[in-house]
């Protein structure tokens, strides 16, 4: 890989976004590591995964050098493979969180909207600046505006300027936010809570939450009374019923 590293420890691994010296910024070669990563990580016996960034800035959204003077196919595939990533990060089975610890702008904001939870340094902020600029956040702002809600999307990708740390955690855009030494353990303690219990519920549970938050009311109970009436049937739904009734901790198969 030249663009991120990859490192494994214990039941979690980390997702290191490496070009410090382009601010992190998503080049095409960029994000097909970035798919390759999280589809080999999402496909091991992971526990859980962080998506971090190397450098002094989290990750700066898109490479303009990518788009200048690009034709439209050219950017259309660009985007379709941001997409791409986003909806991997969606779909790989572990919990993803973002740890945040600098600037994170345009599609790097998309990146921490689209993580299942985000961590931030007191010294993060968060944009979508083509509000001031003649290429609007388009696509950062699907992934955003269902983090923030209409009114504080809208502020967001109109004014495109950037909210520090405290105001994201208020809006809903991140979990939490700690002083910066400080991060690495709260990623740490987060990923150890949400990763207890049985994996392989976990995975379904990821993927139905999903499915139904987009769902109308009556549409989402329907199927998520599927999807919890089969699980039922699942042996580590089984053996969580039963060691709960029997006073036990619980083996996962």
């Amino acid at each position: 890989m030249e663009h991120i590293t990859v490192a494994r420890d214990g039941g979690f691994a980390t997702i290191t976004m490496n070009r410090p010296q382009r601010r992190n910024a998503l080049s095409l070669p960029h994000m097909r590591e970035l798919i390759a990563a999280f589809t080999d990580v999402g496909s091991s016996d992971a526990l859980g995964i962080v998506l971090a960034g190397n450098g002094p800035v989290f990750c700066a959204g898109h490479d303009f050098a990518d788009v200048a003077d690009q034709d439209l196919a050219t950017v259309r595939a660009l985007l379709a493979t941001c997409t791409e990533l986003m909806t991997l990060m969606q779909q790989v089975p572990q919990p993803v969180v973002a740890r945040v610890h600098g600037l994170a702008t345009a599609a790097g904001c998309q990146l921490v909207a689209t993580a299942d939870l985000a961590v931030a340094s007191e010294t993060a902020g968060f944009a979508a600046p083509g509000g001031k600029g003649g290429w609007f956040c388009h696509t950062p702002m699907v992934a955003i505006a269902r983090n923030v809600g209409r009114k504080r999307a809208a502020e967001l990708a109109f004014s495109g300027d950037v909210i520090d740390a405290r105001t994201a955690l208020d809006w809903g855009l991140v979990n939490s936010v700690v002083p910066p030494g400080q991060l690495d353990d709260a990623v740490r303690g987060l990923l150890e809570r949400v990763t207890a219990g049985s994996p392989a519920s976990k995975g379904i549970g990821k993927q139905a939450l999903y499915t139904q938050i987009d769902l109308d009311q009556a549409k989402a109970y329907a199927y998520a009374i599927e999807v919890m009436a089969s699980t039922s049937q699942l042996p580590d739904a089984q053996e969580g019923i039963h060691a709960f009734l029997e006073k036990r901790k619980p083996q996962w198969g």
